[in-house]
């Protein structure tokens, strides 16, 4: 096929196919532009081979500090388990000939190339086009917004409150006044201020006095008089949380990873491992400006005076999940990961027809969720690029099994029988429509009943290597009849 006949990714055609041939008949070529986890699984994924070049990999900016990542050796410039060390590699160039099957790039990358690159019929890149139409803080709370308002406008009120689990939120400055009449309304209440785009807790405060955000950017929020004036920063400004549950006295919020593959139809995985990240300090309302006590970020908590990096601050979903329902019972526990499906679902439902979707796009969000004193739970932030640096050796074999079993969902291997409900950790929630369970989980359905349960099982137990043994002999004797 000449270089005149190629069109861009997102048209491309069924007809298309990359003079390399088809996969299923040789290797899969990757490309990775991050040194971690990631790159681990790629690498010792058997098949697989690293497209050669210096533009495969670069420093993943998102990540921890390099100087926290340790001393371990390295192998062809990739981390030893957990212990990774970062050296000085050549940024990515621009590369359009084809000429690799899976690219897990950065959303840098993806910005200044993906209008310009061909995409073959086969080839799998992260990201979609637009992700930040979910992932910036103030996108997310307008395209929610903007949902909620249709859903009551043509469902009624009462199917709005499904909706309520973000707080009240505003947009700074575009919204300030609106928002300085809210403030007036309920004296004494605390909010958080939070730039748009930022990631790691960088430039999170709490506030309950007018006079300590119009203090802190004096002028910026007034009509801009001067037109070579620098416009401030976005910042989006939410009622602070009061009434978070808490484990030891300590704050925690919940790391959820769910796998989109498509938007049209809307096709979402969710995977059954996470962490709830604690606070390296009780929580007290006392103390508004200590960072310790209400950000859970570890990029943020690894800098407390008394942190322990190998204890760290983090418990698995599925002790917290045990921890929870033999506090309060497995009904409750149920209904408060219910909420978090809802959040989920209705959050992607609301870029849907927004976000460009392109069947060679996939996006592995991290959603980050607070339970409160009530166990209602509350979306704080959906991340597009959720660190996968690795903490510690629990924390290593979490992110490796979740990132296998990604690539096991996406199949280019073509093992797969593309009817599966779970693969690995990895549970199919919704396909153009919730997800029924076929079998159940005696830990998280009572009396291991399945009866009209959905797909989902957060925090249950995760025996994935046994179930992909499984898994994969089935698929293989359906292939063969």
């Amino acid at each position: 096929m000449s270089k005149g006949t190629k069109v861009p990714g997102y048209m491309q055609g069924k007809g298309s196919r990359n003079p390399r041939g088809i996969i299923g008949d040789r290797e899969i070529r990757y490309k990775c532009s991050l040194q971690n986890t990631i790159l681990d699984v790629l690498r010792g994924r058997p098949g697989w081979q690293e497209v050669p070049g210096q533009n495969n990999i670069q420093p993943n900016v998102n990540q921890a500090n390099p100087k926290q990542a340790g001393s371990g050796s390295t192998t062809q410039g990739t981390t030893s388990g957990y212990k990774g060390s970062f050296q000085s590699i050549p940024p990515i160039t621009r590369n359009s000939d084809g000429d690799w099957d899976f690219y897990w790039c950065d959303r840098e990358w993806l910005a200044q190339n993906y209008d310009t690159m061909f995409l073959y019929e086969h080839q799998k890149i992260l990201h979609f086009r637009n992700h930040y139409e979910l992932t910036r803080k103030n996108l997310m709370v307008k395209n929610l917004k903007r949902l909620k308002k249709q859903t009551e406008r043509e469902l009624g009120k009462a199917e709005g409150q499904s909706f309520e689990f973000f707080p009240t939120t505003y947009e700074l400055p575009s919204e300030y006044h609106i928002f300085v009449e809210e403030f007036k309304k309920n004296p004494g209440i605390i909010w958080i201020m939070k730039p748009a785009a930022r990631a790691q807790g960088r430039g999170i405060f709490l506030f309950r006095r007018l006079k300590d955000i119009t203090d802190w950017k004096k002028g910026e929020y007034q009509p801009l008089s001067d037109p070579n004036r620098e416009v401030p920063e976005t910042y989006v400004v939410q009622r602070y949380i009061e009434n978070p549950y808490l484990i030891g006295g300590r704050k925690f919020d919940v790391r959820v990873y769910v796998l989109v593959v498509s938007y049209n139809p809307l096709k979402v995985w969710l995977y059954r491992s996470g962490f709830a990240r604690f606070s390296n300090t009780r929580f007290s309302l006392d103390s508004i400006e200590d960072t310790y006590v209400h950000l859970t970020n570890v990029a943020i908590q690894k800098n407390a005076p008394d942190y322990d990096p190998d204890k760290g601050c983090k418990w698995s979903t599925q002790q917290l999940r045990k921890y929870l329902s033999a506090k309060h019972g497995v009904e409750a526990v149920k209904k408060a990961f219910k909420g978090i499906d809802n959040i989920i679902i209705k959050s992607l439902q609301s870029v849907q027809k927004i976000i460009i979707n392109d069947k060679h796009c996939f996006e592995m969000y991290g959603y980050d969720v607070l339970f409160d004193s009530d166990l209602k739970p509350w979306l704080i932030e959906i991340n597009a690029s959720p660190s996968l640096t690795a903490s510690g050796k629990e924390d290593y074999d979490l992110k490796f099994g979740l990132l296998n079993d990604l690539l096991n969902v996406l199949d280019l291997e073509n093992r797969l029988t593309g009817k599966e409900k779970r693969v690995g950790g990895w549970d199919l929630l919704w396909e153009d429509g919730p997800i029924l369970a076929d079998d159940g989980n005696m830990e998280c359905a009572p009396n291991g009943t399945t009866a009209s349960i959905p797909n989902s099982f957060l925090g249950c137990h995760n025996e994935r290597k046994r179930q992909l043994r499984e898994l994969y002999t089935a698929a293989q004797s359906i292939k063969k009849s």
